[in-house]
């Protein structure tokens, strides 16, 4: 453990609310001094920028780049912190060698994120935003409901960690037949059928993905896994835009193979492709699935938190990786 450092300074270097105000309440009353960043995330470059100026010994991130050239921009740099869960934006492996340690919350959206998912498989089964679309484009057209009864369906669910299993809870209590795919899983799943991903390709309705962006998980849906779906069946993912191939959901979507897509990220975000948005089964959130009163304001103070714990010589909550030889923590990306 390094020893407790006198008052440094906290880059915060992008932030997707309204302002600072939680995290500077954190940091200034630790004693440090909080520099901010641009609202939206800026690149790599001009994060390297900021912090080779400022020569932070902590780094709040939401959404911005912190490469390995960030990393190594401040000698006094001591944690790398997520304002969110994965860790796909940060260079953890640069953070490591040189002793900085990297955080997450991984748990202060467990709710709202599989509510999300909840929703959008509702959303799906009873039309309810194709049917607001037709209504408010002056059809009323009862007659051509084509609806799902929930309770009948197999969903599921590629991820089986906080988020996962809260999602399978609450679809459970639904009445729905719930698998479910993690190499990692905990061995009682009661109520839970725990199979290989292409067992529950085959079997499922609706496929709910949540699990982090890794290399390994890149992509891991694409043409070959859309295939084992069940025709007309739904996907939804909550998670990160690049597990999902979104030119072979595009296709999938126009051949009629799959009946819908529900998207609370894209990989090409903020910019939706054209054939995606066109796509009536297609429902499309912007990255919100995070979001409440509550979860932001837990993440902005927990984050912040796990910054000061750093600075004054402590071991962090969640960390998520093991600079110098200290064990990693207890950070979770799903």
């Amino acid at each position: 453990m390094k020893p407790p450092s006198r008052p440094g300074t906290v880059l915060l270097t992008d932030y997707a609310w309204p302002d600072d105000s939680v995290e500077r309440s954190v940091i200034e009353q630790a004693g440090h001094i909080l520099v901010t960043g641009p609202a939206e995330p800026a690149s790599a470059e001009v994060i390297e920028e900021l912090v080779a100026e400022h020569r932070p010994a902590g780094i709040l991130t939401c959404w911005a780049p912190v490469s390995a050239a960030v990393i190594d921009a401040s000698p006094e740099l001591r944690i790398v912190a997520r304002l969110g869960v994965g860790l796909d934006n940060i260079a953890v492996d640069a953070a490591t060698e040189r002793g900085v340690w990297v955080t997450n919350v991984p748990d202060y959206c467990v709710e709202e994120v599989s509510d999300h998912a909840v929703g959008m498989v509702l959303a799906w089964t009873r039309g309810l935003a194709v049917f607001d679309r037709e209504v408010r484009a002056g059809r009323w057209d009862p007659a051509s409901a084509r609806l799902r009864r929930l309770s009948t369906l197999t969903c599921g669910i590629v991820g089986f960690g906080r988020i996962g299993r809260a999602t399978a809870r609450k679809l459970g209590a639904f009445g729905c037949r719930i698998l479910a795919h993690d190499p990692h899983a905990p061995k009682d799943t009661p109520e839970v059928e725990m199979v290989g991903l292409e067992e529950l390709l085959r079997g499922s309705d609706a496929v709910i993905l949540h699990v982090p962006l890794t290399p390994g998980t890149h992509h891991i849906i694409g043409s070959e896994q859309l295939a084992l779906m069940q025709p007309g069946g739904l996907l939804v993912n909550v998670s990160r835009g690049g597990l999902v191939d979104t030119d072979a959901v595009i296709k999938a979507l126009d051949s009629g193979h799959l009946d819908g897509a529900a998207f609370d990220v894209l990989e090409t975000e903020p910019d939706v492709p054209a054939g995606l948005s066109a796509q009536p089964g297609a429902l499309l959130t912007p990255h919100v699935a995070f979001s409440s009163d509550a979860s932001v304001t837990e993440l902005r103070r927990r984050a912040a938190e796990e910054v000061v714990r750093i600075l004054a010589g402590e071991n962090p909550a969640h960390g998520c990786n093991g600079p110098r030889g200290l064990p990693a923590g207890s950070g979770d990306q799903r």
